[in-house]
């Protein structure tokens, strides 16, 4: 017998490349791109100089270390590359078992994980743990590199949440300026104003009250998103209202 019953979401979701900015996924990759910069605010100022979320920052420092510029670490570069790498892979592994399900659910499921790690970090922090820098670091590494492989499997333009450059670019290649239509222009500018506005109050927490309070500014924010988040869904071609 012929199963004619389209998959989970199947017509009734919005494709990655059609999100708009107040799509409900957009402003999660919103809330995200903040909580990115106080995470690396909170590792590159307080554990090691190293990156948790801007992986291309990690290999830059681990040629300033090799080649002798005091102040930056091999190890913790190399722990939060890692780290994130498993993050990713697991972020692979979790868009697998979610498939043919509601994208909701999936992203839900990447945002409890995420918050998890965060959460777990929060309270080493707080409990000042002896020794705990490369511990910390993982656990950011962790979480990002799970968020990014879930935002890559996600495919909306111009929204990473953790790096800018080629957003940047775009806003350049195609502004007026350069004979171009302004695509996606107040996208890029609110993510990068995003990531601003993570790092700003992110470093001066972190460099005021320690790293205790950002992580767990953060983890609020990305639990909170994981409660709220519902899909905006899409009435199907050819069904009634369409």
């Amino acid at each position: 017998m012929t199963n004619h019953q389209p998959a989970a979401g199947a017509g009734t979701e919005t494709p990655g490349p059609g999100v708009g900015n107040r799509h409900p996924l957009a402003l999660v990759l919103f809330t995200l791109t903040v909580v990115s910069g106080v995470v690396d605010a909170v590792t590159f100022l307080a554990l090691d100089r190293v990156f948790a979320a801007n992986m291309t920052g990690n290999v830059v420092v681990i040629g300033f270390a090799a080649a002798g510029a005091p102040g930056f670490s091999v190890t913790g570069s190399l722990v939060s590359l890692g780290a994130f790498l498993v993050g990713a892979a697991l972020a692979g592994r979790l868009a697998r078992a979610f498939r043919g399900r509601r994208r909701a659910s999936w992203v839900r499921a990447a945002l409890c994980g995420e918050a998890a790690l965060l959460g777990v970090a929060s309270a080493l922090a707080f409990a000042g743990a002896a020794d705990a820098t490369y511990v910390l670091v993982g656990l950011l590494a962790l979480a990002m590199g799970l968020r990014n492989g879930t935002v890559l499997k996600l495919n909306v333009p111009d929204l990473t949440t953790t790096v800018l450059t080629r957003t940047l670019t775009g806003l350049a290649t195609e502004s007026r300026l350069a004979g171009g239509g302004d695509v996606r222009a107040a996208r890029r500018l609110l993510a990068a104003l995003a990531m601003l506005a993570g790092a700003l109050p992110g470093a001066w927490l972190v460099l005021h009250h320690g790293i205790g309070w950002p992580l767990l500014a953060s983890t609020a924010a990305v639990a909170v998103a994981a409660c709220v988040y519902r899909e905006r869904p899409e009435t199907p071609p050819g069904a009634p209202g369409s």
